[in-house]
């Protein structure tokens, strides 16, 4: 229905088993992914899922590890026959940046789309449709211009046949009125979605979040979620002085915004270089907020609906 995949979880430098940071999503015949760090095609390929599929690109920021393996990518999907644009989403400089990166990636088969997010869309956290996909922008802490993301996945209201039947709606006009159009009958009376949609029904949501301090405008857009993928720089307690000096987070403090958003779930990425097994210091989060796991190259989860 709806699957996630972190393809990357490591920061700074990619290590023999870990790539850098990456997401993928994939609903109804689209993919968007979530940063391009170094590795990002080749842990693609052993998942096995297509490059071809990938609609939208979003970058939290330009740091080389969330955006080194973008020239790369961008050219395998070219060799994949790929011919339909691909749309980047990412805070102020993108296209200065990666037109800087196409250097080395010329002769592209595709259209490259730019949607640079402005700060009302940051600030105000409005929603972007990406195809199927709803996407919202929040700033984050990183010294440098930076967002975190969250994307949804919509679920109209229940249809209610038998309103539409005593209402006396012709047949042919259900369809419409399901997806949430207004019909104007041949008679010339108006059939409005209300008359036989019932309440909203809850959708699917993941926030993702690396390379930041904790924010308050981070824990508003993960409200709800059911997965935040957080950064988790530094495990051990007595890293979150050196977390604060360089802008990012610890195990405790992710965990800590995962229970103030009241997520279902968290996953830990993005580790240092220097903590070669993230999972020895897991007790930190789960103290705080008991649903965490440290993330690994090409976990993946599939999302269905809760009824």
């Amino acid at each position: 229905m709806f699957d996630v995949c972190l393809l990357g979880t490591g920061g700074m430098l990619p290590l023999p088993n870990r790539w850098l940071t990456s997401l993928l999503v994939r609903f109804g015949g689209s993919s968007l992914l979530i940063d391009c760090g170094e590795g990002t095609q080749i842990t693609l390929r052993q998942q096995g899922w297509s490059f071809k599929d990938i609609d939208f690109i979003c970058f939290t920021h330009y740091h080389g590890d969330h955006i080194s393996g973008l020239p790369g990518l961008l050219l395998t999907m070219g060799n994949c026959d790929r011919t339909e644009p691909v749309t980047l989403i990412g805070p102020k400089g993108l296209r200065k940046v990666v037109e800087g990166l196409l250097l080395i990636a010329p002769g592209l088969p595709f259209e490259i789309r730019y949607m640079e997010l402005t700060k009302d869309q940051i600030d105000e956290q409005q929603e972007i449709q990406l195809g199927p996909l709803f996407v919202r922008a929040c700033l984050a802490d990183h010294g440098v211009p930076c967002v975190g993301y969250s994307v949804e996945i919509k679920r109209r209201p229940r249809f209610d046949p038998e309103r539409a039947k005593a209402a006396e709606i012709p047949l042919p006009y259900w369809r419409f009125l399901q997806q949430g159009q207004t019909v104007t009958g041949e008679d010339g009376r108006v059939f409005e979605p209300s008359m036989v949609l019932g309440e909203e029904r809850k959708g699917l949501k993941i926030t993702y979040c690396t390379d930041s301090r904790p924010k308050d405008t981070i824990v508003r857009l993960a409200e709800g979620s059911d997965l935040f993928i957080c950064e988790g720089m530094y495990g051990e307690a007595d890293k979150e002085e050196k977390a604060a000096q360089h802008k990012h987070m610890s195990y405790r403090e992710a965990a800590t915004m995962a229970r103030d958003a009241g997520v279902k779930e968290l996953w830990l990425t993005h580790f240092s270089p220097a903590m070669p097994a993230p999972k020895a210091f897991l007790q930190e989060a789960t103290a705080v907020f008991p649903n965490t796991r440290c993330g690994k190259d090409r976990l993946t989860r599939e999302f269905v609906y809760e009824d």
